[in-house]
């Protein structure tokens, strides 16, 4: 599925009666959701980013591959695992271009860019959750 939405900036999903002819047109609620532990995959995201690294597991490939990625992320947290249906990482020019929900269950995160802080610090990342939309 092509995710660059007409609509611009943000998630959105398809309702009843959408196609490729009518694209999705309900726009999602941006949300920020505090954790220490997802801010520490985002420090993993931005330190781990060789060719085929964890960034790559999370931002490459098929949506499947995408989401299977996201689903151990978030599954091997190590206090507080959590497991959802549906879940995806996007880059922040992703999100700016539109981001089309691939099913009604997708959960969207969206990977802060790396260049927004220095030094690789949880901090940033904590800071960076709640400034970016959906920060994972």
């Amino acid at each position: 599925m092509a995710h660059g939405h007409p609509g611009g900036r943000g998630i959105w999903k398809r309702k009843a009666g959408s196609s490729v002819a009518n694209p999705a047109d309900v726009k999602v609620a941006d949300v920020s959701y505090q954790n220490d532990e997802l801010a520490g995959l985002i420090v993993r995201a931005w330190k781990e980013d060789q060719p085929n690294g964890f960034r790559d597991s999370l931002l490459k490939g098929s949506y499947v591959q995408r989401m299977a990625a996201a689903q151990t992320a978030l599954q091997n947290l190590p206090l507080h695992p959590i497991n959802l249906a549906s879940p995806i990482v996007i880059t922040e020019d992703e999100y700016d271009a539109g981001w089309e929900a691939d099913n009604d269950d997708q959960i969207v995160f969206v990977l802060p860019n790396r260049s927004r802080q220095v030094g690789d610090l949880l901090e940033n990342a904590k800071l960076l959750m709640a400034a970016t939309p959906n920060g994972i």
